[in-house]
């Protein structure tokens, strides 16, 4: 090797940085921390004795610490048998010589805090929608009304559906259906997708609606399938002309099933124009059918309640109107509530305006109601608001709880994929970008650890605080940048890196600012793909995580050989 080249080598290794010319290590790092990330129940006895197998497959294999999610730990309260079951926990950990860092502070699935308070959820702003004065009540009057042109599939020329825009491959993928529907005398149905579209396994159909800016629209459809191969590629799109997406549900369809009825739920935000679309990405064999699509403007679904996002109800004359007074107090009852404690519905029949027996609100009024509605993104995420004081003593509370169970080594803040921020007027009084607000919750979250453990290690997700990663422009429903979230990331946390794809630019730039990472691997693919992670790992590497959300463990040991045992 020249000269020049040498000296590039050393320098690299010098400042921590693997440009794609100096990214080979000459040894591997030194793995400190071995850990499985394991998500628990230990409210149940079963899930020790699954937990305990588990560990003791761990400590054979080398691992040396635990990443516990658990939902022990978020209650105020244990019953006897669950404090059991977490004394059992600790005594096999201590046995094994696994250390323990509980998940705590989940701000972007913030089920564990909502199930307390399900009004602390980050909102969507919904602005001056159309109330009518019906009796003793304002029902919502769609306004413009909207719908979906052909929705029903009642009407076709050919295999080609009326009234949408675009249709994949009428006659070779997509055919009208007069033995199987729904309703009516015909529907939809896709099959042979991948023959039709090798390349991109397409099989849409699109439509462009007219809605108002920052109301709230509710988009459902009657699916069957039969041997469908890619149930999880199936669904709909909500686009804006820019081409974002508003709307983010997983539809749970199964490979063959009877007629059910899916629904998304999306704020317009600033648009006036949304391109829908229903069908399947990826496609390959077997059939699904698609009936009856319904789209709708819809009111006070999951309405939240709280100072920062406040109801207002006024009359077109510029009348303000008085809950309590004009009106009964507004509230969702099944907000946050169903199907336990916070855990969110995407769609249920919304409440409307009830009138009090001396309300002033007259048969046929016309109001403009604005509020804030809570929302649901894929198999039910729901963020909490990161500027709200009730939120904080929930996360401290919480902190205190896994400290007195566990006495742990350390800790883990679950701040990852924070897809909802910066809309209710608590975050918006703060004149801070969504980034500068989260680096502030994380200086919080860690001062929280420290008073309870001065010395607790602190390990942290690094989507957040990563550029290539999640810490950008034009994230999900933000409002606003995560850009500059990681200037709040104290330099003692030691991040955990999961940015596989872009690991030559995400991996060298936490270590240029001096932070230790641990490598969160597996994530449900090649074990072997860790070897690929350390032959990219800059000094400052000092461990790998052993990571699923499925409970798929069967890797576990061909992941300790491909990374500590080679």
């Amino acid at each position: 090797m020249p000269r020049r080249g040498l000296a590039a080598l050393g320098l690299c290794a010098l400042v921590g940085l693997w440009p794609a010319g100096c990214r080979k290590q000459t040894a591997p790092p030194s793995l400190t921390y071995r850990l499985l990330f394991v998500q628990s129940n230990l409210r149940r006895t079963d899930s020790l004795r699954d937990l305990k197998t588990l560990m003791q497959r761990a400590k054979a294999a080398g691992y040396n610490g635990i990443a516990l999610s658990d939902a022990c730990y978020i209650r105020d309260r244990l019953d006897a048998g669950t404090r059991r079951n977490v004394s059992l926990f600790n005594a096999t950990a201590k046995q094994l010589g696994l250390a323990v860092y509980p998940e705590v502070c989940s701000v972007g699935r913030a089920g564990s805090l909502l199930r307390y308070d399900p009004n602390l959820a980050e909102g969507l702003p919904v602005r001056d929608a159309l109330f009518v004065v019906q009796g003793r009540q304002g029902a919502l009057a769609p306004d413009p009304p909207v719908y979906l042109s052909g929705g029903d599939f009642e009407r076709a020329e050919g295999d080609k559906m009326a009234g949408w825009d675009q249709q994949d491959f009428p006659g070779t993928a997509t055919f009208v259906d007069r033995q199987v529907h729904h309703g009516g005398v015909q529907s939809l149905r896709m099959e042979a997708i991948d023959q039709a579209d090798p390349k991109n396994g397409q099989a849409r159909l699109l439509q462009t609606v007219s809605v108002s800016p920052f109301r709230q629209y509710h988009l459902s459809v009657w699916i069957k399938t039969h041997d469908f191969e890619t149930p999880e590629n199936a669904g709909a799109e909500v686009l804006t002309p820019s081409g974002h997406d508003l709307a983010y549900v997983t539809w749970n369809i199964q490979k063959t099933q009877d007629w059910t009825q899916y629904h998304t739920v999306f704020n317009s935000l600033d648009n006036r124009q949304l391109r829908i679309y229903l069908g399947v990405w990826q496609g390959k064999g077997g059939r699904i059918w698609w009936d009856d699509a319904q789209l709708e403007e819809v009111g006070l679904l999951n309405v939240l309640r709280r100072d920062g996002c406040p109801l207002t109800v006024r009359g077109e004359d510029a009348t303000v109107y008085t809950e309590g007074q004009d009106f009964l107090p507004v509230r969702d009852p099944r907000l946050g509530s169903v199907p336990t404690p916070g855990s969110y519905e995407v769609y249920h029949t919304p409440p409307v305006l009830r009138l009090t027996p001396h309300s002033r609100l007259k048969n046929g009024l016309r109001l403009r109601v604005s509020f804030y509605s809570a929302v649901i993104l894929y198999d039910g995420q729901v963020p909490c608001c990161l500027s709200e004081p009730k939120v904080y003593a929930l996360l401290q509370a919480q902190v205190r709880r896994a400290y007195a169970l566990f006495h742990p080594a350390g800790f883990f803040l679950s701040h990852d994929e924070i897809r909802v921020a910066n809309w209710c007027e608590t975050c918006r009084k703060r004149n801070l970008t969504p980034g500068q607000i989260l680096a502030d919750n994380v200086q919080r979250c860690v001062a929280m650890v420290r008073a309870v453990e001065p010395q607790a290690r602190i390990l942290i997700w690094s989507d957040m605080f990563d550029p290539y990663h999640n810490a950008r422009d034009d994230y999900f429903l933000v409002n606003g940048t995560w850009a500059g979230s990681w200037e709040g990331l104290p330099k003692d946390v030691i991040v955990v890196n999961w940015n596989f794809p872009r690991r030559q630019q995400s991996l060298p730039r936490f270590a240029a600012q001096g932070y230790a990472q641990v490598i969160a691997g597996n994530r449900n693919g090649s074990p072997e793909r860790i070897r690929t992670w350390l032959q990219d790992a800059p000094p400052s590497v000092v461990g790998v995580m052993y990571t699923t959300w499925q409970h798929r463990y069967d890797n576990l040991e061909a992941f300790a050989k491909a990374a500590w045992k080679r």
